[in-house]
């Protein structure tokens, strides 16, 4: 959506992918939400138009900042991350908290460390050793079966990334991401889909950990809950970033 006339005072939100899918994922979101925030949904490294770029988190984190200092409006953004892109919005904030007005992370509530880490290892190890083209028509067959075109068609056309995928899940593994949400001074949102059993059990934990969060439960949604309930999943966004926005700034 394009920016009304005149200066563009709109604040910035910045949406962050998660593994194996591109900034595509979040076209819902930023039609959404492209009449009050200026959004900007960049590709991580290894995924979408970024293939060739090897992931790692300070890549990752780097480039977001330099989005930030580049296209953010006054050099701040609310950042929104899924699952891969929650833990690199956790890792921008503790490093640059006066660059984070808000953060909210889905799918991300749960430290790829001790036991948890073998649900990474896991995923990163079939991407790995099923090829490329059946893993692409399962995607495909699900993705088509379970979203409307209008969700589903973006998301095939930013590309999936499968050998990118395999890279960022296993430089996370060890990681203790709850920490850097810790660091975070700033009002934090922690959302999970009803049905994302891998995430919720360890929210609390989460949220303990946080010095200012509230929590967001998307109901008749997995995982991908931005992608299974789109609406709902930018109403919350919505909420959330009008508040954050209109409160004194945080040190």
């Amino acid at each position: 959506m394009t920016a009304p006339p005149g200066p563009d005072t709109r604040p910035t939100i910045v949406f962050l992918h998660g593994t194996v899918l591109s900034a595509a994922a979040w076209s819902a979101q930023i039609a959404g939400l492209g009449d009050e925030f200026h959004c900007l949904a960049p590709d991580l490294p290894g995924h979408g138009s970024r293939r060739g770029v090897p992931f790692t988190i300070d890549r990752a984190v780097d480039d977001v900042i330099a989005l930030l200092d580049r296209e953010a409006h006054d050099g701040r953004a609310i950042l929104v991350g899924l699952s891969l892109g929650g833990y690199v919005a956790m890792t921008v904030a503790a490093r640059s908290p006066e660059r984070v007005v808000g953060l909210a992370i889905a799918g991300a509530t749960a430290d790829p460390v001790g036991l948890q880490s073998f649900g990474f290892r896991g995923l990163a190890f079939a991407l790995e050793v099923v090829p490329d083209r059946v893993l692409g028509a399962v995607y495909e067959w699900f993705f088509r079966w379970r979203f409307r075109p209008a969700i589903a068609d973006p998301i095939f056309a930013g590309g999936l990334s499968f050998g990118g995928g395999v890279v960022a899940l296993r430089s996370i593994v060890g990681e203790r991401f709850s920490k850097r949400l810790g660091a975070y001074p700033g009002p934090s949102l922690l959302i999970n889909g009803e049905y994302d059993f891998f995430f919720r059990p360890t929210e609390r934990a989460f949220a303990g950990a946080a010095r200012n969060p509230r929590r967001a439960l998307i109901r008749r949604a997995t995982h991908l809950s931005n992608l299974d309930q789109p609406e709902r999943f930018t109403r919350v966004i919505r909420a959330f970033a009008d508040d954050v926005s209109a409160r004194p700034t945080h040190h």
